[in-house]
């Protein structure tokens, strides 16, 4: 291995750190939808997509070149406490996020967090503006969209070519193949985020002068970065899978399949070209573009409002993270050190606070799973709104077989989310 200083190796260790959220932070990207229909349990799931993290991580290194080389400008004078104070900043509001069970952006808290780090530290001059907006702007606010469009066009699809048959025996085929988009969401997704640590773990080896600039990411580091990815992943964000799997709409399994195979299309085109989009708001779109997809269904605005709000702030909230800390950090030694103990004690106090209310794979499942038997009982299921309403009497979707809103029996294999279809 290459001779590396104490201050790389801190570096190194945080961005594998901050890989680590990205995995659990991001796990229910690929297995909400799949654990919410009961296709997979979840700890089953999450064993898949991390092994599948894994593998996907060794496929490419496009993604891993634009962030080394291509947002910042690694001969402006960005030195590894820029990077240290930059991975701060994103682990710092990838964690606050997790808290909240709101699914935002991992890679753009890292964008915005080595962005911001990088203007207080170095100038404007020290981004590269055009990469910012081509690689990572308009991807952000395109990707969902697609993949919305795309879940929307496919589910409608599904439902009239199985208009007219019984709902249980097409929901068993629709879970198989959710399995399978599963496995390739988690590929996909280290294919694209597990590059963003790679990425930035190379550059801290360049400004460190340890290898060349344009180099591509040493093989220790490929590993490193798909072990970290695949262990965040294997722990399971159990608050996010809970708020994209049930919160935001009620998703079955012919939706599922539809959303995951849009949202895995989009992530690994945008890995074949370099694009360093955000996994997270792919998903998202592509769940509620399944939900509007449906008839019946339901998207739950309040909570995507939520997620969008997120979205918007993340680049910006890490940024100020990562600038104050950048700010600390150029004071030397003891800057760095102050910037490591109240990062420190930050994750701390967010785990705490995790605390008081935990949620785990087996509330999940219960939530997931459990068979509904007897009347309904009152939920606070939010009505359709006006946009739900708007799409639908614009381009209605082919009426087909929906499971009745009440049933006073729960039949195996039953979809878990049947019980909870909501009116339009």
């Amino acid at each position: 291995m290459e001779h590396i200083t104490l201050l790389i190796g801190i570096v190194i260790v945080t961005a594998l750190v901050f890989d680590f959220t990205n995995g659990f932070h991001d796990t229910a990207n690929a297995m909400a939808t799949t654990i919410s229909t009961g296709a997979l349990k979840p700890k089953v799931a999450v064993a898949m997509s991390a092994v599948l993290n894994l593998v996907g991580a060794f496929l490419s290194v496009e993604v891993a070149k634009t962030i080394s080389g291509g947002i910042i400008d690694e001969k402006a004078g960005v030195r590894p406490e820029i990077i240290f104070a930059g991975l701060v900043g994103a682990i710092v509001w990838n964690l606050l996020t997790w808290l909240a069970g709101l699914p935002s952006s991992s890679s753009h808290a890292l964008f915005g967090g080595l962005i911001g780090a990088t203007l207080v530290s170095v100038g404007s001059h020290g981004v590269h503006a055009d990469a910012v907006v081509m690689k990572v702007v308009i991807p952000a606010v395109a990707a969902p969209v697609v993949a919305g469009v795309a879940a929307m066009a496919a589910t409608r699809l599904t439902y009239r070519l199985t208009r007219g048959r019984d709902e249980q025996e097409t929901a068993k085929g629709y879970r198989a193949g959710q399995i399978a988009s599963a496995a390739l969401v988690s590929l996909a997704h280290g294919t694209n985020d597990a590059q963003k640590t790679m990425g930035v773990i190379t550059l801290a080896l360049v400004t460190g002068g340890v290898i060349a600039p344009h180099s591509d990411p040493p093989l220790w580091v490929i590993v490193s970065a798909g072990v970290a990815i695949a262990l965040g992943t294997y722990l399971g964000g159990w608050r996010i899978i809970q708020t994209l799997g049930k919160g935001l709409t009620d998703i079955k399994p012919a939706q599922g399949f539809a959303a995951q195979t849009g949202a895995a299309t989009v992530i690994l085109a945008s890995s074949h070209i370099g694009f360093a989009l955000s996994t997270t708001q792919v998903c998202s779109g592509a769940i509620m573009g399944a939900g509007v997809g449906r008839k019946g269904g339901v998207v739950r605005w309040s909570t995507a409002g939520r997620m969008v709000a997120a979205w918007c702030l993340t680049l910006p909230a890490a940024g100020l993270v990562a600038g104050g800390a950048a700010f600390l950090a150029d004071q030397g030694d003891w800057g760095i050190a102050t910037v490591a103990v109240l990062a420190l004690a930050a994750c701390g106090a967010i785990w705490l606070a995790s605390r008081r209310k935990p949620v785990t794979h087996d509330t999940v499942a219960g939530t997931a799973a459990a068979p509904h038997v007897g009347p309904a009982a009152p939920t606070a299921s939010e009505p359709a709104g006006v946009v739900t309403a708007a799409l639908q009497a614009v381009a209605p979707p082919p009426a087909g077989p929906i499971a009745p809103a009440v049933s006073p029996t729960s039949e195996a294999g039953r979809s878990p989310a049947a019980p909870a279809a909501a009116a339009s």
